[in-house]
């Protein structure tokens, strides 16, 4: 039985892993451009660049959550 998925362990798999990394950042950034559909492409390039340090930090723990529902279908 694993333990919860916490802050710090989550940020420390994030930046330990790129792929993971990377997973956990179109993740997030998906996510954000549904709740901003309104914005054109420009306008949500230019949003997510500013957004992207705290969405990361703030969402690392749902990301990696998802990362880890989406492995275990998958195998």
């Amino acid at each position: 039985m694993s333990s919860p998925i916490n802050t710090h362990s989550a940020r420390s798999a994030l930046n330990r892993d790129p792929d993971l990394r990377d997973w956990a950042e179109n993740w997030l950034k998906t996510k954000e451009r549904a709740a901003n559909e309104t914005m054109s492409p420009d306008e949500f390039e230019k949003h997510w660049r500013y957004v992207r340090p705290e969405r990361m930090h703030e969402g690392a723990v749902e990301a990696v959550a998802a990362f880890q529902r989406q492995s275990g279908a998958q195998q």
